[in-house]
């Protein structure tokens, strides 16, 4: 007799057919005009399982999705789970030459796509990925079959989850990348569980949830779909995001909870609607993927009281490392907008040096963890795996600090670092610096080459509506930071500019800022 299966904890697919049997009639996402139930979500699953399954989708089937908003992102979601299938989201702003990439590197052989936006785009990677098999479209086009029509041919049937294990892989998420090509990074189905799990346990919901999704629901929902389902709540999904819609959305659903990265919530704070929406309904706002400017974070909770809930993670190890609790956004305690927070106490968080020994207290290292949610490695990259989990830990490549009370600071991303003449330079503190500058809407700081000092600081800014760029501006910028850092931290230069470029998940794209000044010279600091 044996017991292999005794100890096996529930994974997405269970999570989700529970969640879904347990209502019927009540609301589950509200898009556009259109208004889906719990009970018509779970129909649509099963068609779209039927459907995918008649296409020969089965369990570690490689299937991947690109699309709009809409509703059938999530049956598409919920029917992938329902086969056990390991499924790839593609960005909707990315280009067609880094989707043929991923759906070669992961190996996809069915791409489900938006028909209405990607038809032509579907044709295009179906001729520069010989791999694809299927191209399955929501609606008609000329690149693919009609998912949506041939899930309509299938009577729905009561949901049954796969025979998966823990370890079977769920998804091959791709990461921005701060060198070369991205990487992809392979999640097992105990990925997304224990990172349900710790959510769960630690986050801050409201009773009520009615979850705004303002970023692409293929890859944002399902980090929220299993707390909202558990919970019997309701989904707003955005078909694009500007600050009217994004308020808008509130006054009209009474929204209590949503997800930004700091990108978004900047115009949302320099809106006039700012001091006049009715957010009163809004209990809890999620954010992180990049960090956030003390100064903006400040003013957020100055506005909109202490709703701000932030947490960290990376595609390797996802969103539950540490978080920030909404009472912990202190305005008398303003050095801790600064932090990420407290470690989850589920997961083993450590400050390594160089030599993967702990570092001594109070000084900085680089973030390490342990954690059943961490990633089985990269795709096809066994040395980037081997080096990334080097001494028994994943090194998320951030390196931070811890203050006397426990709160750790991320200083920067180790390759983000700036050395010049010798020294250190951290971006991240310098940015903390300026933006706290009352004109500056956003700013990245980069090291650019300088033949003296190998690299020199250089500050890119972005200003608020109604100010302008000036040398006597840039002097300023400069003296904040020499008072608050020193002379070696202070920007040899300040750029002002209409926008930074942003990667694909709405991050400064630190790449793409240090290509414009050190085009393919190769930068000393790797």
């Amino acid at each position: 007799m044996t017991h292999d299966r005794l100890f096996d904890m529930p994974l997405l697919p269970h999570l989700i057919i529970d969640g879904l049997n347990r209502y019927d009639d009540r609301p589950f996402l509200f898009l556009g005009d259109t208004t889906v139930t719990y009970a018509e979500v779970r129909a649509q699953a099963s068609r779209f399982a039927q459907a995918l399954a008649s296409k020969g989708v089965e369990k570690g089937s490689r299937t991947a999705i690109l699309s709009a908003n809409r509703p059938e992102v999530l049956y598409n979601l919920c029917a992938n789970m329902v086969l056990g299938s390991c499924n790839t989201p593609l960005h909707p702003l990315g280009s067609a030459e880094d989707q043929a990439y991923v759906l070669e590197d992961a190996g996809i052989e069915t791409l489900v796509y938006d028909a209405a936006y990607f038809g032509q785009r579907a044709a295009e990677l179906e001729e520069r990925v010989p791999g694809l098999k299927n191209l399955l479209g929501f609606g008609p086009s000329d690149a693919g079959e009609d998912l949506n029509a041939l899930a309509a041919t299938y009577e729905p049937r009561p949901l049954v989850a796969p025979d998966i294990g823990a370890n079977d892989l769920n998804t091959i998420v791709y990461t921005g990348g701060t060198t070369g090509r991205p990487k992809g990074v392979r999640q097992p189905y105990r990925s997304a569980a224990y990172m349900t799990m710790v959510q769960t346990a630690e986050w801050e919901w409201p009773e009520e949830i009615r979850f705004l999704i303002a970023t692409p629901l293929s890859h944002a929902a399902a980090a929220f779909v299993v707390p909202t389902l558990q919970a019997g709540g309701a989904f707003v999904a955005l078909q694009g995001f500007t600050p009217d819609l994004f308020f808008d959305a509130i006054e009209q659903h009474r929204i209590t909870s949503t997800f930004l990265v700091p990108v978004m919530i900047y115009p949302l704070l320099d809106h006039p609607r700012a001091e006049t929406a009715d957010l009163s309904s809004l209990e809890t706002l999620f954010y992180g993927a990049s960090p956030m400017s003390p100064s903006r974070l400040k003013e957020g909770v100055e506005k909109w009281g202490q709703i701000f809930f932030q947490c960290f993670g990376q595609s390797e190890a996802p969103m539950a490392l540490t978080h920030l609790k909404k009472k912990e956004h202190d305005l008398s305690k303003p050095e801790r907008f600064a932090s990420c927070g407290r470690p989850s106490p589920w997961v083993h968080l450590a400050l390594l040096d160089d030599e993967n020994q702990p570092v001594a207290e109070g000084e900085a290292g680089e973030i390490c963890v342990r954690a059943p949610l961490v990633m089985e490695g990269y795709n096809g990259l066994p040395e980037q795996t081997e080096e990334a989990f080097a001494g028994g830990w994943l090194h998320t490549g951030d390196v931070g600090r811890f203050d006397d009370d426990g709160y750790l600071y991320i200083v920067d991303r180790k390759k983000d670092m700036i050395v010049t003449g010798g020294f250190n330079v951290f971006p991240r503190e310098i940015e903390d610096v300026i933006s706290a500058h009352p004109p500056v809407a956003m700013v990245a700081v980069v090291g650019v080459p300088e033949e003296k000092w190998g690299e020199a600081v250089k500050a890119v800014v972005v200003l608020k509506p109604g100010h302008e760029g000036s040398e006597e501006l840039a002097d300023e910028i400069k003296a904040a930071v020499k008072e608050a850092k020193g002379a070696v931290q202070a920007p040899k230069s300040v750029d002002f500019v209409a926008q930074i470029p942003l990667s694909a998940l709405g991050k400064p794209d630190k790449k793409a800022l240090r290509k414009q000044f050190w085009g393919d010279q190769e930068r000393g600091v790797n």
